[in-house]
């Protein structure tokens, strides 16, 4: 007589039985369906179990957890932190499981991917979508467009000015929320709902106006709140604050960027021919900007509506990776518990001053290589030889950082000012710098400024 094999059964198949069992007995259902009437029962106890395993699957083997402690006490955490609403991502429990296990003297430990995947998948765990958002479509003609513009940077860039990267500069308006909880959290699978805790401002919005250079320089950013008056406090020195009842780029908040961040940057006072790219928004394409533009030696170079998720260089690499530095300022002030309440138990949101350190540190944050990189994506740069050279030789005049009321001297706004700045000079060396820094400072510093004469 032959020997008698053991045979596999799916989840699928076992839940048919069981079903059957249910309405006509457990022996009954093993001779309708052939198995061992021994196995029904245990089969109706892991009935849950087997609900929640694929239906094609034979046996629920997995291995032998090594570290159950240290697994139960992360579990526990995260059912903790869910508790409260808070945001939670693979990384930050890939960093916990590393510091648990430094705790417990686990030395061998290795917070790979694999291991986390694992872990989730035998605590019941997995990554849930919060919310999503529509992407912007391309118009039927965007190739047309998109050479059009390139083009016409180009020979800006290479024929008519010859313009190095430092002279090449994008501004774009970002807008964000006092509250910036992620899409995504990890809970427990099978949850109806994923939600996140937050003090209920994720719709009071501002904006920030962000630019930066195409060697990775970063022009100091813009926060417009939505409010009539600049808010009060005691705010950093790295941010400009403004305010507007939209909360929006205007008109008169465009000539106040011009005047606190373009004309105050490095190199300035010289007055050096640049290239300034900007998307196609109402403030961007006034006649006024346009002309203040030109007496400041800078060519303005719009990109076409609906192009800006391939032309607008903040948009490809450095909006993302700012959203995403603001994002973790946020969560750790939500998890700190540092917080004022209404007297109905509502959570306030952050302050403008808070909100104002959060924009100026994650603009810091936001690496060189990243916003070259969106350069490079829209194809307004290349690295070439050439180019790589160019960005050695603006080293030295990078290096150079003046006095903030001597710059605001040197760029006066008004019309009928006499001094009109050092317009076609041609810096040589570090010494040269040296010299006229010295000499502008006793300009500066003297009081019959009509008298003064400086060394030819």
């Amino acid at each position: 007589m032959a020997p008698k094999r053991n045979r596999s059964y799916t989840a699928g198949f076992k839940l048919n039985v069981i079903s059957c069992a249910e309405q006509i007995g457990n022996r009954a259902a093993a001779r309708e369906f052939e198995v061992n009437e021994r196995c029904i029962p245990r089969w109706r106890n892991e009935k849950e179990l087997l609900k929640n395993m694929p239906q094609q699957k034979r046996a629920k083997r997995s291995g032998t957890v090594r570290r159950p402690n240290l697994e139960d006490d992360l579990a526990n955490w995260i059912k903790e932190q869910r508790g409260k609403g808070m945001a939670i991502s693979t990384v930050k429990i890939r960093l916990l499981a590393k510091f648990i296990a430094k705790q417990m003297n686990i030395n061998d430990f290795k917070e790979e991917p694999c291991w986390c995947s694992k872990f989730m998948k035998r605590k019941n765990i997995s990554v849930r979508t919060v919310w999503t958002t529509v992407g912007q479509q391309l118009p039927m003609d965007w190739q047309d467009k998109k050479a059009s513009f390139l083009k016409y940077v180009t020979d800006i860039i290479d024929k008519k000015k010859k313009l190095l990267r430092p002279q090449i500069i994008n501004i774009d308006e970002t807008p964000l929320a006092f509250d910036s909880p992620t899409n995504r959290t990890v809970d427990e699978t099978g949850a109806k709902t994923a939600s996140v805790l937050t003090t209920g401002h994720e719709r009071t919005s501002f904006t920030c106006v962000l630019a930066c250079a195409a060697n990775g320089v970063k022009l100091k950013p813009m926060i417009i709140f939505k409010r009539k008056t600049i808010p009060k406090g005691d705010f950093p020195n790295d941010v400009i604050i403004c305010a507007n009842e939209n909360g929006w780029m205007c008109e008169t908040i465009m000539h106040e960027w011009l005047q606190k961040v373009w004309q105050c940057r490095k190199r300035s006072f010289f007055q050096p021919k640049e290239l300034l790219i900007m998307d196609s928004m109402r403030a961007h394409l006034l006649e006024s900007v346009k002309t203040r533009c030109q007496k400041l030696s800078t060519t303005v170079a719009i990109i076409s509506g609906g192009l800006t998720k391939i032309l607008q260089p903040l948009d490809l690499s450095g909006n993302e990776s700012f959203k995403a530095e603001v994002r973790k300022r946020w969560e750790c002030w939500m998890s700190e518990g540092l917080h004022t309440y209404t007297k109905s138990g509502k959570m306030l949101r952050a302050s403008y001053e808070e909100v104002a350190k959060w924009v100026g540190s994650a603009w810091k944050s936001v690496k060189t290589s990243s916003i070259i990189a969106g350069f490079k994506e829209a194809e307004i740069i290349s690295l070439d030889k050439e180019t790589v050279n160019q960005d050695d030789e603006c080293d030295d005049l990078e290096d150079l950082d003046l006095d903030q009321d001597l710059l605001n001297l040197l760029n006066s706004d008004s019309e009928e000012s006499d001094f009109d700045g050092f317009i076609g000079c041609i810096v040589c060396c570090n010494s040269f710098f040296k010299q006229l820094t010295n000499h502008l400072m006793e300009f500066y510093e003297t009081k019959d400024k009509a008298s003064y004469a400086f060394p030819v």
